[in-house]
């Protein structure tokens, strides 16, 4: 009996009541393309600046409502609203994606980071399964190509960082990529994405595992050792959690029943250590020695980190019936909705103070849009339904 199932209807009602048409009602710029994503507690615009990673995410969103809730025309027209804008403003000569953009679509910041690309393959691969639109999936799969060429020093030029003295990789680009390959399967085959994901798993839960602390750092040096160092002592257990559900999906994927095992250890040993005993929520940051870390903000608790969890506990609970997987995610779902959930206005607060008041009352910004509140309602609803 799946003792979660009960749950799936609000996490349905949640995300196709309030969260889509908040969306659906505010984001879309009618004058000028793409999207706003900069929008206050009621869904008013405050900033027109447009942000490729979240243009991004939103035409993945909709477009993934529309492969695989419901073929509504509303939804695909709103994946190909941004879309367009996308492929018209979004790329250099070279074809890497800038990272924002004014309302009209001119650059303003250089493509210095990696994220903008990944979630442009995500959008036009995504957007291509229901198009069926070779355009789409042409822009899709150079940019993945692109994204390749690019892992190992994904900034380029743009690297601020004096090189040779401290270099590090940073866990956030294999653990996007090892979702996004499982994403774009259907258009790069399963031998290539067999070729990138094993190298991609084993940086995961090896090279950024550290087996004395049992947490995943946020950075290590190129050959995988442990940087004494702000960066290298960090580790953001939300990025932990939302990769370990990653790491499901390619376990059930490959039948691999001992990385799926590894995945939920992890989740919980981080969630643990990650939680604020105090006052309820996990943590944004943490130094895995326990020393102050250089982010002001690293007892804030954020939408992100608590949705991403609850996607990964329900995903083990479900998979293996993990009883602390269960108890987690009541434990989590119940802080979540009582802090999160606006009570007033559609969609969700994003910023929390450690005590668990809202510290912003807005409902998108620059790194916030219309992804992890509509992606975890429709995984949650889907994985205990």
């Amino acid at each position: 009996m799946n003792e979660l199932a009960k749950y799936a209807g609000q996490y349905r009602d949640e995300l196709l009541q309030s969260v889509i048409p908040f969306w659906m009602n505010h984001s879309k710029d009618t004058d000028f393309g793409g999207y706003f994503t900069c929008l206050n507690r009621k869904g008013e615009v405050y900033d027109t600046d447009k942000f490729m990673w979240l243009q991004g995410r939103e035409v993945w969103l909709f477009s993934m409502l529309y492969n695989k809730v419901e073929k509504k025309q509303e939804w695909l027209d709103m994946a190909l609203h941004g879309a367009s804008f996308m492929k018209k403003y979004g790329m250099d000569a070279t074809g890497n994606w800038y990272f924002s953009l004014n309302r009209e679509g001119k650059p303003l910041v250089q493509p210095y980071n990696i994220f903008s690309d990944c979630f442009a393959a995500m959008a036009f691969s995504e957007l291509y399964k229901a198009t069926g639109d070779e355009e789409h999936k042409q822009i899709a799969v150079n940019t993945f190509s692109n994204i390749l060429k690019r892992q190992d020093n994904p900034k380029g030029l743009y690297n601020k960082a004096f090189p040779g003295t401290r270099p590090l990789k940073s866990f956030a680009l294999p653990m996007i990529l090892c979702n996004l390959s499982l994403i774009m399967e259907d258009i790069l085959g399963a031998e290539q994405v067999n070729k990138t994901i094993q190298p991609l798993i084993k940086e995961v839960m090896e090279v950024f595992y550290d087996k004395k602390s049992g947490l995943i750092f946020e950075n290590v040096t190129p050959d995988g050792q442990f940087s004494d160092s702000f960066e290298g002592r960090l580790t953001n257990p939300g990025h932990t959690n939302e990769s370990m559900w990653f790491m499901m999906d390619l376990g059930v994927r490959n039948n691999d029943k001992s990385l799926i095992d590894n995945a939920i250890k992890i989740l919980l040993h981080s969630t643990e250590a990650g939680w604020d005993k105090k006052n309820g929520g996990i943590f944004y940051f943490l130094d895995i020695k326990g020393h102050p870390t250089q982010q002001l903000e690293w007892d804030q608790k954020l939408w992100w980190v608590h949705i991403e969890t609850l996607i990964s506990m329900a995903k083990g609970y479900r998979i293996t019936g993990n009883e602390a997987c269960k108890n987690w995610f009541e434990t989590i779902h119940e802080y979540t909705w009582s802090h999160f959930k606006d009570p007033e206005y559609p969609e969700w607060y994003g910023y929390l103070n450690r005590e668990g008041n809202p510290l912003l009352d807005l409902k998108g910004g620059k790194w916030k849009g219309c992804f992890h509140v509509p992606r975890g309602m429709y995984e949650i609803w889907k994985i205990l339904e």
